[in-house]
C-alpha cells in the first residue's frame, strides 16, 4: 500500500454544528486559518490523489478546492442522495467505487490528525486510527486484542481501549467494496457507515494517538480551536468566511451577489485593496498582503496619518443622484427592520429601559428625534464600508486595505464618508480582540448594565479622530455619535447571544447619551 488515494466525505449535513452549516459544508468551517479539510489535505504527500465526494454545498466545496489546492490532484465525486430517506456516510462512500479500484485511505473530513501520523502505520494491512481518550459519549469506540480491532462499539460504550476517529486504511480494496455492496443491499439505515464494513471485514490493525482533533460539534469545535490557532481575529458568520492558504487570503460568501459585488469594487478602490487574482462564484482570492494590522496598536501618529491619507485617496467626492435615498434608507429604514429583528428574536417589545442608572426611551421614539438630515453627509464620497482597525494594514508608510463592504444599500461607487467615520468611531471602543476574548458586560436580569473594556490609546485616537471631524472635516462629532449608536443597533440581530443583548442595549443607551449631548 505504498501508492494510495485518500477518500473525503464532504457530502453529509453537518447538523451538529449548527447555524455553522447553515449556507455551507462542515469541511469548510474554519479551525485557526483555514478550513479543517485544506488542514486534512496539507497532512497527505504532496503526490497523494484525493476522492471527494459532494453533497450539502457540494459546488462551495469544489469552488474552494479549486481555488485553494490547484497543485494538488482532486477528483469530485456527486452524491445523489446525501440527506433523508437512504442516505447515509456508508452510501457517499459506495458512489467512489468505480475511482478507488486501488488502495485508499477513508479519513472523515471533520478529524484532524498529526501531519506525521501517516508514517507510523502499516501498510501492509488494513488498519484504523485508534484516539488515545476518555469521551465514548460522542464517538464510537473500538476494543483491541494484541493490536487487533475486535469490535466498534457504538456511542456511550463505558469499556473500550480507543475512540474510533474516523480514518482507516484499506489494503483489500476489493473485499471492502463487496462487503458495502452486501450491507446496503441488505440493510436500511441512516446510520450506516465505514464502522459497519469494519466490523464485517474483522482484520483491522489499529494505530494508535493522542494528536487527533475533532470538529465534528460544538463541543469539539471549540476545544480543537482553542489548540490549532491562527493569525485571524474575526468573529463566526455562518454566511460568510475568510481563509489564509498558501500565502493566499480566500474569502467565502454564501450570497454570490455580494461576493461579485466586491470584486466589482474593487475597480473602484484600486491599488487601495489587494488585487483579486482568481475567484468563483462565492470565493474570491488575493495574495495575502504582509503589514502590522492597527487593531494590534496605533499610535497617534499613525492614526493621524491614517485620517489624512483616507480623506486624500479614499473619501473622494463622487456623483450619484440618488445618493440621499440610499443614505436615508440606509441609516433610517434598515435600522427600524433591524430593531424589529431583534425584538422578534426574543419577543419582547420596544420600550422603556433602566439601563445603567439611566431611564432610555424606546429605540424607536429616539429614532424620530434624530435628524437624519444632519446624520448623513451632504455630497457622496468614496468609501470603504467596514473601516475598522481589524480592517487595514500598515507598511512601510503605506496603508492597504481589507474585507471592503460590498456596497452602500445598493451602490457600489458612491457612499457616505461618515458612515466610515462611525464604523472606525465603533472599532475604537468595540473592536475583534475586545469582543473574541468578551471583555463586555451585559446583565438583563432586573435593570439592565452594560459596560466594556477600553485601551487608552485607542480613547486617545479617537480624541484625534473628534479632533479631525470637527477642525478638518466641518462635521459635528454628535452626529458621528448618533450614527455609531445606530451601527450597534443595527449588528444586535446578526449575533448570537449575549453578544446580540450587549449590542442592542449599549446602542441604545449611547443613542440617549447622544441625542442628549
Amino acid at each position: 500500500m505504498e501508492e494510495y488515494k485518500v477518500l473525503l466525505t464532504t457530502s453529509g449535513l453537518g447538523s451538529r454544528l449548527g447555524n455553522l452549516t447553515k449556507f455551507t459544508n462542515k469541511s469548510l468551517v474554519r479551525i485557526g486559518d483555514k478550513p479543517a479539510i485544506s488542514h486534512i489535505i496539507e497532512s497527505y504527500p504532496s503526490e497523494v490523489e484525493f476522492i471527494v465526494t459532494l453533497g450539502h454545498y457540494g459546488s462551495h466545496v469544489k469552488q474552494y478546492l479549486t481555488l485553494a489546492h490547484p497543485e494538488r490532484s482532486i477528483k469530485f465525486v456527486e452524491v445523489d442522495n446525501y440527506m433523508g430517506e437512504g442516505s447515509s456516510l456508508l452510501y457517499s462512500i459506495s458512489h467512489c467505487e468505480e475511482e478507488l479500484q486501488c488502495p485508499f485511505i477513508f479519513h472523515a473530513c471533520d478529524t484532524i490528525l498529526g501531519s506525521n501520523y501517516i508514517d507510523n502505520v502499516d501498510f501492509t494491512t488494513n488498519w484504523s486510527i485508534g484516539g488515545i481518550g476518555d469521551n465514548s459519549q460522542a464517538y464510537r469506540t473500538v476494543n483491541c486484542v494484541n493490536g487487533w480491532i475486535v469490535s466498534i462499539n457504538e456511542k456511550g460504550e463505558q469499556n473500550f481501549d480507543y475512540v474510533y476517529v474516523g480514518v482507516s486504511g484499506i489494503k483489500d480494496y476489493q473485499i471492502f467494496w463487496q462487503n458495502c455492496r452486501d450491507i446496503l443491499n441488505t440493510v436500511k439505515t441512516s446510520d450506516l457507515s465505514d464502522c459497519h464494513i469494519i466490523r464485517k471485514m474483522d482484520n483491522f490493525r489499529v494505530f494508535t494517538t493522542d494528536e487527533w482533533y475533532d470538529m465534528g460539534n460544538m463541543d469539539s469545535l471549540k476545544k480543537t480551536r482553542s489548540v490549532l490557532k491562527g493569525t485571524i481575529n474575526v468573529l463566526d458568520k455562518d454566511n460568510e468566511n475568510i481563509f489564509i492558504v498558501n500565502n493566499h487570503v480566500i474569502k467565502f460568501f454564501e450570497n454570490k451577489k455580494i461576493c461579485s459585488d466586491r470584486i466589482s469594487r474593487t475597480q473602484n478602490l484600486k491599488h487601495l485593496v489587494p488585487p483579486i487574482v482568481e475567484s468563483s462564484e462565492n470565493f474570491y482570492k488575493y495574495k495575502y498582503v504582509e503589514g502590522h494590522l492597527l487593531a494590534d496598536g496605533i499610535s497617534l501618529e499613525d492614526f493621524r496619518h491614517l485620517l489624512d491619507w483616507a480623506t486624500d485617496n479614499l473619501w473622494k467626492n463622487k456623483q450619484d443622484a440618488s445618493f440621499k435615498n440610499n443614505a436615508l434608507s440606509f441609516y433610517r429604514d434598515k435600522t427600524i427592520l433591524r430593531v424589529d429583528k431583534f425584538l422578534d428574536k426574543y419577543n419582547l417589545i420596544d420600550k422603556t429601559d433602566d439601563i445603567n442608572g439611566i431611564t432610555v426611551p424606546p429605540i424607536n421614539s429616539m429614532l424620530e428625534l434624530v435628524d437624519f438630515n444632519k446624520i448623513m453627509g451632504s455630497e457622496p464620497t468614496g468609501f470603504h464600508g467596514d473601516f475598522i482597525l481589524d480592517n487595514i494594514l500598515l507598511k512601510d508608510d503605506e496603508f492597504t486595505l481589507i474585507d471592503w463592504r460590498q456596497d452602500f444599500n445598493g451602490s457600489i461607487d458612491a457612499g457616505d464618508m461618515r458612515y466610515d467615520i462611525a464604523k472606525l468611531n465603533h472599532n475604537l471602543i468595540l473592536n475583534h480582540q475586545v469582543l473574541a476574548k468578551e471583555l463586555y458586560s451585559i446583565n438583563t436580569s432586573d435593570t439592565i448594565s452594560c459596560d466594556v473594556f477600553v485601551k487608552k490609546s485607542f480613547l486617545d485616537c479617537k480624541e484625534v479622530l473628534r479632533n479631525f471631524c470637527e477642525v478638518y472635516w466641518d462635521i459635528d462629532f454628535k452626529n458621528i455619535e448618533i450614527l455609531t449608536a445606530i451601527i450597534w443597533i443595527n449588528m444586535s440581530p446578526l449575533h448570537e447571544y449575549p453578544l446580540d443583548m450587549f449590542l442592542y442595549y449599549f446602542g441604545k443607551y449611547n443613542l440617549f447619551l447622544s441625542l442628549n449631548k
